[in-house]
């Protein structure tokens, strides 16, 4: 696997190494990049009309395992589809039926609030602002390196590196800016911390 892709002209090496590719090991380091791209992706769905549930959609490499007569979508299928310009969702139809829709939840249970659909940073104001303002001091509760901030439902200079120090304390890339991987993140401290001063 290793040499068939500098064997056909490209300037990369794909192997099985969480060293060097986009794969995950539990236990094992991750790419930024591709818990970003897992994060943003977990609110989507794919339904049908008149379906209520999720659609279940499985895949294989469709090269070594025949899948697509079992009506599941195929890795190298959906390669050559993306490399003829198909987007996502006419993928998707190409292999499940041309009534496929990418959804978005509402909602994602066991959080406190779901999150806004936009970074929040200075200028920012609100409900969705002051909501961070207060988890942020319920955590710094826990975490005493986290500086408590005015609950005031403006993203000022202080929420922003209280959010900073926030990112710095869990690994996160330190922007101050309350982005989807951050905003989640003090959900689950938030939800962590909050349940652990119930006890």
């Amino acid at each position: 696997m290793i040499s068939v892709y500098r064997n056909k002209g490209y300037d990369f090496t794909i192997t099985s190494s969480t060293a060097y590719d986009h794969k995950w090991i539990n236990g094992r380091n991750i790419f930024d990049s591709i818990d970003k791209i897992v994060d943003e992706l977990f609110e989507n769905y794919i339904s049908k009309p008149n379906v209520r549930q999720p659609i279940l959609t499985q895949y294989c490499d469709g090269n070594r395992v025949k899948c697509r007569e079992r009506g599941w979508m195929t890795q190298w299928g959906s390669k050559e589809l993306g490399d003829r310009g198909y987007s996502a969702i006419e993928i998707l139809r190409d292999f499940y039926g041309n009534d496929v829709y990418i959804n978005v939840a509402e909602e994602i249970s066991g959080i406190p609030s779901s999150w806004p659909g936009y970074d929040l940073d200075i200028g920012a104001t609100g409900n969705k602002v002051r909501q961070i303002q207060e988890q942020l001091n319920t955590i710094a509760g826990a975490y005493p390196a986290l500086p408590v901030i005015s609950a005031d439902g403006i993203y000022g200079q202080k929420t922003k590196e209280a959010v900073r120090k926030f990112q710095n304390i869990f690994g996160l890339s330190q922007t101050g800016i309350t982005d989807y991987p951050t905003w989640y993140k003090i959900q689950e401290i938030y939800v962590g911390v909050s349940r652990i001063a119930e006890l």
